[in-house]
């Protein structure tokens, strides 16, 4: 719940302290006093958009912060995820706007993002305004209410997962059956790309292999003329390499007897004679190997056009990339000849997942028809207390094809009139009936979940006497539950009077500008702030009398 609320320099609050209480609270103040105002700061610390317009004139920064008990509301899982200290006594949440347009938050002194405030704060408060009436005719929000009074959450997930494997079968199954068409009418044109690269059936590396041979055989004669010339300077009986380094091994033979070191010289000569005959030898071979092949070289020219031309047309580097191509060309011309057993399984695929998600979502409509049964009941009951007693409320169901939150659609029929057929409450609810049945399905919601905050933003509008008070001692019932916390922002006089803790905003003027304050009032204070509720501007004696009677 919240313990406490700190403002600075938010629009015309220039600053604000004071502590909340569990139980009903109410917080009265005229119209423009400023309560609309703290509500748009608690809704910054919700994670909702911030705006450095609310910043107030003259000052560069505006801090909004909330201090939570958290106690029996089973939290801790939220704070391991995001790393964050946790004290379920004592949660502060923190935000923090400057006229730069830089915006921080924090959560227990820790960074945090406004997404993260926004998921903690889901969990804190739940602030009910009068625009949220409008949702009372929204298809979603009459279903959300069913879910939550049974509790279906897990069988819900349960059934948005099987869903979701349902469309996407049911998307792939699309996409292969337009891919067949696609494929069919692409089958012959593939099968001639394949053809043509099957005839053609590319080597690895054959390219550059060929190009090497081709090459060579067309400086065949060169290349035969050069190592038959190094093969003359090696052999020559005058004055080849080889004849020569023989005879200065032999002088260094026969230096060895008179100066040792030739001998070193004579064996490194002898191993250079070796290496270099047998250099000759390979350059002999190579030089009978060599021939000018024309043939040959026009079988290679011919092999290299028809690669290169392949090559070009497939955008393919080189002919390692013209097989992968190949492979690639013959994995889709499988697939499109596999498409209809394909195409066969996978619709088995669709029905089956679409008769688990339609078994799924049987079990969840009777689900949600057991919570109709208990939400009309205890509407019906409650419709009489707050002034409607012969209300009709009932709730329809529609089945419907499978949809993201199940089959059903369903709508409130209503009438507050005997005798009178019901009709969807959109179409028939005047302003006052609208508020009373919200009011009546939030204390049902509040029943079923574990939400600490719940702040009405003038929910009794078009209500008043009798059915004002009924309305006030639903919404004190609502907050008897341990650590539950009502607020209640109104212009009743009954509400007001109803609260035990009550809160009055109010406007002054300073020297040059006009500010918000807000005060927990005293017992005496009250009666004051209730007779002036009844009476207007003037307090009268009797509007005294009747405020302390009220309280009473």
């Amino acid at each position: 719940m919240l313990k406490h609320l700190y403002i600075k320099n938010y629009a015309l609050i220039e600053e604000l302290d004071i502590d909340m209480h569990n139980g009903f609270s109410v917080i009265t103040g005229e119209t423009g006093a400023g309560k609309s105002i703290i509500l748009g700061a608690i809704g910054l610390l919700l994670g909702q958009r911030a705006d450095s317009k609310v910043i107030q004139e003259g000052t560069q920064r505006c801090i909004i912060e909330a201090e939570f008990d958290l106690r029996n509301y089973h939290l801790e899982s939220f704070f391991e995820q995001n790393d964050i200290d946790y004290n379920e006594e004592d949660c502060i949440l923190r935000r923090e706007l400057t006229t730069a347009g830089k915006s921080r938050a924090f959560i227990n002194d820790t960074p945090a993002t406004v997404a993260q405030m926004k998921e903690l704060g889901e969990h804190l408060i739940d602030i009910h305004s009068q625009h949220q009436n409008l949702l009372l005719g929204t298809e979603d929000f009459q279903l959300n209410v069913l879910d939550i009074i049974a509790q279906d959450q897990a069988e819900l997930e349960k059934y948005k997962n099987l869903y979701s494997t349902f469309k996407k079968l049911q998307q792939d199954l699309e996409n292969l059956v337009n891919q067949s068409r696609k494929s069919d009418e692409e089958q012959d044109y593939l099968r001639y790309q394949y053809q043509q690269l099957e005839e053609l059936n590319p080597q690895p590396g054959e390219d550059e292999s060929l190009q090497q041979e081709s090459d060579l055989l067309s400086h065949a004669e060169e290349i035969k003329s050069t190592l038959f010339q190094t093969e003359s300077m090696f052999s020559d009986e005058d004055r080849g390499v080889l004849k020569t380094l023989r005879q200065a091994c032999q002088q260094m033979q026969n230096l060895t007897r008179l100066y040792p070191p030739a001998e070193e010289f004579s064996e490194r000569m002898e191993s250079s004679y070796i290496e270099l005959k047998d250099i000759l030898g390979e350059v002999s071979s190579q030089c009978e190997s060599i021939e000018y092949d024309p043939e040959r070289l026009q079988q290679i020219c011919d092999r290299l056009d028809a690669l290169y031309s392949l090559e070009q047309k497939h955008h393919a580097r080189n002919s390692d990339e013209l097989m992968s191509i190949r492979e690639d060309l013959s994995r889709r011309l499988e697939a499109i000849g596999n498409s209809d057993e394909l195409i066969s399984k996978l619709q088995k695929d669709v029905l089956l997942a679409e008769k688990e998600a339609e078994k799924q979502a049987q079990k969840l409509s009777q689900l949600r028809k057991n919570a109709a049964k208990i939400v009309e009941k205890d509407m019906l009951e409650k419709l009489v207390l707050l002034g409607m007693p012969n209300a009709h409320f009932h709730i329809d169901f529609q089945a419907t094809e499978l949809k993201a939150n199940g089959q059903d659609r369903v709508t409130y029929f209503f009438n507050a009139n005997k005798n009178s057929t019901p009709q969807p409450i959109a179409q028939v609810a005047s302003g006052g009936e609208i508020a009373r049945i919200m009011l009546c399905l939030k204390a049902l919601i509040s029943g079923a979940t574990c939400l600490p905050t719940i702040i009405f933003d003038e929910i009794d509008t078009g209500v008043s006497g009798r059915i004002a008070e009924c309305m006030a001692q639903i919404m004190k019932e609502m907050s008897q539950k341990e650590g539950r916390q009502v607020i209640s922002i109104t212009h009743l006089p009954q509400i007001a009077a109803l609260g035990t803790s009550h809160y009055r905003v109010y406007k002054e003027d300073a020297k040059d500008k006009t500010l918000s304050h807000i005060i927990e009032l005293n017992q005496s204070q009250r009666v004051e702030e209730i007779a002036h509720m009844l009476s207007g501007v003037q307090v009268t004696n009797a509007a005294i009398e009747n405020a302390k009677q009220l309280l009473k």
